[in-house]
């Protein structure tokens, strides 16, 4: 079995421009159909697709992306760079820092920080 992530969009090309970015991954040079595959060029992490609908995001994600980062607030900013709004500032939690951010068409993701350092495991 292999894991595959799929994220719906209304643009596949400022999606891609965007979580290719955010996450250090290379897209796929061919499109299939509505899809467009995002993948880790080390090969640690699922793809993450990307699917082109038709109707704009409504309503909260029922699952997200955490990005687990050694430094919540630096990576904040990147993001933002990159397009990111910021939905629910840092706040402490269970050992953690978390913030809330959305990518340009509201896709929310979590940036999380450990507070013992590590990235986790």
């Amino acid at each position: 079995m292999r894991l595959v992530c799929v994220l719906d969009t209304g643009d596949l090309r400022a999606a891609a421009d965007f979580w290719c970015a955010a996450l250090g991954f290379e897209r796929e040079e061919a499109q299939h159909g509505p899809y467009l595959a995002l993948r880790d060029p080390g090969g640690r992490w699922p793809d993450l697709l990307l699917q082109q609908v038709p109707e704009p995001k409504a309503g909260k994600n029922r699952m997200h992306l955490d990005m687990v980062v050694h430094d919540v607030e630096a990576e904040i900013a990147r993001v933002r760079a990159l397009g990111a709004r910021v939905l629910r500032p840092v706040f402490e939690e269970d050992g953690h820092l978390l913030a809330v951010l959305a990518d340009p068409e509201g896709n929310e993701f979590c940036l999380v920080e450990r507070l013992d350092g590590t990235l986790g495991g």
